[in-house]
């Protein structure tokens, strides 16, 4: 569903992705994690089509995104980290907004408004304005967009923020039957409790190149890591066991 051949981005004579090799299959929940300012962003964004690569190849659904990035973006559900709506709409103008601009309107569009209103508890406030929304319904409503012209690609960029322990623990249960019924999910976070649980796949970025990819049993394997769990992972993968070492000694020091 998404490749990533040779990819790479600059800025200037700063290159935040080098020459990136990624494959993310039909039906797949992958994670793609990183320390900040590892290119995690950057690489979104590649894939979703808001930026060029410097060179190299993203394909979406085997469509190049910068060849007919039309067709690449019909695949793509997009839920950012934080929600931009256009607060001046209601949350059902917003949906049809959105649906119209994949050409979609209509009773089924309707009726996919309803039901995704409905899931995230926002049905009540169908006609009433985005900008009386508080943060964690702006959120859910961002999610019911991701989700109206039902996607083959869900991007999720920290899917929890702002979220309710109940719209939380709903969005897990989504991606995960997303991902069951054949669907691909792309998800980044900070939250590596969230990604053991739910991801088939895991890459982890560090200063622009992908240092580990696999199943959970793999990274272990490739970080030499026993039967560690994905936070000793990834802390040992991006060099964050430093600071884990300081503090200890921190620690000792003021116990001495």
């Amino acid at each position: 569903m998404i490749q990533l051949e040779r990819v790479t981005k600059r800025y200037g004579t700063f290159t935040a992705l080098h020459e990136t090799d990624l494959h993310v299959r039909r039906g797949e929940l992958f994670g793609f994690l990183g320390p900040n300012g590892a290119g995690k962003t950057t690489t979104i964004r590649m894939v979703t089509g808001v930026l060029r690569p410097t060179a190299g190849q993203v394909r979406i659904a085997g469509t190049d995104m910068v060849v007919d990035p039309i067709r690449a973006k019909r695949h793509i559900g997009y839920i950012p980290d934080r929600p931009a709506l256009y607060e001046k709409l209601t949350g059902g103008e917003f949906l049809r907004f959105v649906s119209g601009l994949w050409g979609r309107n209509g009773l089924r569009i309707e009726r996919r408004i309803d039901e995704l209103l409905d899931l995230f508890g926002l049905e009540e406030w169908k006609n009433a304005l985005v900008e009386t929304y508080s943060h964690g319904m702006r959120q859910k409503l961002l999610i019911c967009s991701a989700l109206v012209h039902s996607p083959d690609l869900i991007v999720v960029d920290e899917p929890m923020i702002g979220l309710d322990p109940r719209a939380a623990r709903m969005m897990k249960e989504l991606l995960r039957a997303f991902a069951d019924d054949g669907g691909t999910v792309f998800l980044t976070t900070h939250t590596l409790e969230v990604a053991e649980a739910l991801c088939d796949r895991i890459a982890i970025l560090t200063g622009g190149r992908i240092s580990a990819m696999g199943t959970l049993d793999e990274l272990r394997h490739q970080a030499a890591a026993g039967e560690a769990d994905l936070e000793a992972i990834f802390l040992k993968l991006t060099g964050s066991e430093q600071a884990q070492e300081i503090v200890a000694a921190l620690r000792e020091s003021d116990a001495a």
